[in-house]
């Protein structure tokens, strides 16, 4: 089965070449596109891809670059835009020109406290559309403004990150973790977009392998279906709370999705979303198969 994680997030220590814009303090000192491939390889994950993290180099992607320079054959390469850079539009072209990238992020998660209306936003769909480039889309806790910006543009297409709700940073998650799941499932009525099943661990009340989010996930696999629906880990945002295996095995073994489900929601609808999959996969590196290496 070919398996690639729709988002994760590679980066280097705290350094002059790739300093960081925000530090953190929250045990994450570094994961290069070196370790990410190692533990990719220990669970047979064949490929990713790797989205600048704003909260490590706000919209500075030249990391990313050199991941996907180094691993060619593992990574496609994602980076985040400004709705408030006036140039945008030409951050955009120039991004298009640069060998691995496949979409371009824009993130109006309320917790950004960002006006989901600017015009930047309207500029970042419009001219992602016009050079092929899908939108990653983050928008948790501001649902109503994506359908808007989603309908206003229905040659864009969107996709939205980690379910289109906010997840949370640590165990266990509010109460209402959910609470969005009603405005998730009105989305998917826009043929335009699609959803990433990203980060639904941290979403868990319970402990590994976390059984109580397949109810609601189902819901959402009902809706959008697994054509619509790509997983991922959102490594290394989850790097605090669990291994990597922790957030591959729950969708690999679950007994909740049949194999045909898995090949669709582990990798093909990602292939054939951004239009990339790695050169070779896990059996031909491995031959003998996982734990091989």
């Amino acid at each position: 089965m070919l398996t690639i994680d729709c988002q994760v997030h590679p980066f280097q220590a705290n350094s002059p070449q790739h300093p960081w814009a925000n530090p953190h303090d929250d045990g994450r000192r570094h994961v290069t596109a070196d370790e990410m491939v190692m533990a990719m390889d220990a669970v047979g994950v064949d490929g990713a891809i790797a989205v600048s993290p704003r909260g490590m180099y706000g919209f500075d992607p030249s990391y990313a670059v050199d991941v996907q320079r180094a691993h060619p054959d593992r990574f496609a390469i994602v980076r985040p835009v400004d709705p408030q850079n006036p140039a945008v539009g030409e951050t955009i072209a120039e991004w298009k020109r640069t060998t691995g990238a496949v979409a371009v992020r824009l993130m109006l998660g309320k917790h950004l406290g960002l006006d989901a209306n600017m015009s930047g936003t309207d500029v970042i769909a419009r001219e992602a559309a016009r050079h092929g480039l899908p939108v990653n889309f983050q928008c948790s806790g501001n649902l109503d403004a994506a359908m808007a910006l989603i309908d206003r543009h229905p040659e864009t297409r969107f996709v939205l990150d980690h379910l289109g709700i906010y997840q949370p940073r640590s165990f266990p998650p509010a109460p209402d973790v959910w609470g969005d799941l009603p405005k998730v499932l009105a989305l998917a009525k826009r043929p335009n977009a699609v959803i990433k099943v990203s980060g639904a661990c941290t979403m868990s009340a319970q402990p590994y392998p976390y059984d109580d989010i397949w109810d609601n996930l189902q819901r959402i696999f009902d809706a959008w279906s697994l054509d619509r629906c790509l997983w991922g880990t959102d490594w290394t945002r989850t790097y605090p709370l669990f291994p990597y295996i922790n957030g591959v095995d729950p969708f690999r073994l679950t007994r909740r999705l049949s194999e045909s489900d898995k090949i669709k929601l582990m990798g093909e609808t990602c292939a054939r979303v951004y239009g990339w999959k790695p050169r070779s996969n896990f059996v031909q590196r491995h031959p003998k198969g996982r734990g091989a290496e």
